[in-house]
């Protein structure tokens, strides 16, 4: 069934969501710091089998300059730098296994698929772990370090995100004027997030994102992983506002402000993850040119094997490589 706001007034909805007045300040200084720490990007060559793609592991300087592994997927046959793809997981999985998610470098792109620090157990492996200390949280990721903005965890995961740009582009393979963001749910949410951070990318792709307008996502779900906040704050009384402005740096609603590049955002009104006016918050607040594919009678899978197909054709369309 229909989880939200009839698709008309989804399309009219704003969110209430603050933007700090510091935003920018928090991040900019957050960056830089990342990015002052330094580190080495480094690529060993994986023996597949594959005789169309070519694997690397990757490690790269993320949060801090901490070690953030990742996958480096090429199409076996390639001359030149490549337009590429930079892809974030959803909430609990990891960079998977080398001979998986295969698309994007069997279309001819180069395919950078960072995993998420601490997570990785769930539905896919990973290989980062979270090296912050934290104090008492609901199991799960969503209230770790949330009682300041400055020891949340995806102050880390988002900073990661776009280290592993930065990384990108300083391979000789990759063509840094031609770099894309995806993903779907969790990694919808941190390509929104590196949207609003990166400057130069030619597009975002947030699929059915989620980490997108907290002040209506923590009031209308009763589902994971919304609802480890909600478990959080029915404990921890005393901190409701102190836990929303510490979320106010997170949202996909301020960081679609602040994003220029062209971004295709994907929503399913049967979404009980991320329902469907949560990620209609972020697409019409967000800045830059933007469209949205609405799947009436999907849930969280979105669009599934449709929706990457349209992707794939879009990005071929905005590298110039159709």
């Amino acid at each position: 069934m229909f989880v939200d706001l009839p698709e008309a007034q989804l399309r009219e909805y704003q969110s209430s969501q603050v933007d700090p007045a510091d935003f920018d300040e928090f991040w900019s200084r957050t960056i830089a710091e990342a990015r002052a720490a330094g580190g080495e990007v480094t690529l060993t060559p994986v023996d597949t089998g594959l005789v169309t793609v070519d694997v690397f592991d990757v490690t790269f300087p993320g949060f801090a300059g901490e070690p953030v592994k990742g996958w480096l997927r090429l199409p076996a046959q390639r001359s030149g730098p490549l337009p590429t793809v930079v892809e974030y997981v959803g909430y609990g999985g990891g960079r998977g296994r080398p001979t998986e998610n295969l698309l994007y470098a069997s279309a001819g792109f180069a395919h950078f698929h960072m995993d998420t620090r601490g997570q990785g157990s769930t539905w896919s492996p990973g290989a980062t772990a979270d090296s912050a200390a934290s104090g008492p949280q609901i199991p799960g990721f969503m209230s770790r370090g949330v009682d300041s903005r400055e020891t949340y965890y995806y102050r880390r995961v988002f900073t990661d995100a776009v280290r592993a740009v930065d990384a990108a582009r300083s391979l000789d393979v990759v063509d840094s004027s031609r770099v894309a963001v995806v993903g779907g749910s969790q990694g919808g949410g941190i390509s929104l997030a590196v949207a609003g951070l990166v400057e130069g990318l030619v597009a975002a792709v947030p699929s059915v994102p989620f980490l997108c307008d907290f002040p209506r996502a923590l009031t209308i779900h009763d589902s994971e992983p919304y609802h480890e906040l909600v478990r959080y704050l029915r404990t921890h009384r005393e901190k409701v506002g102190q836990v929303f402005e510490t979320l106010s740096y997170f949202d996909g609603v301020n960081f679609a402000t602040r994003a220029s590049v062209p971004a295709w955002f994907s929503v399913a009104l049967m979404d009980e993850t991320c329902k469907p006016s949560t990620v209609f918050g972020a697409f019409n607040a967000y800045a830059g040119p933007k469209q949205i594919d609405v799947w009436p009678f999907n849930g969280h899978e979105g669009g599934g094997p449709d929706a990457l197909a349209r992707t794939v054709t879009l990005l071929h369309g905005v590298f110039g490589t159709a």
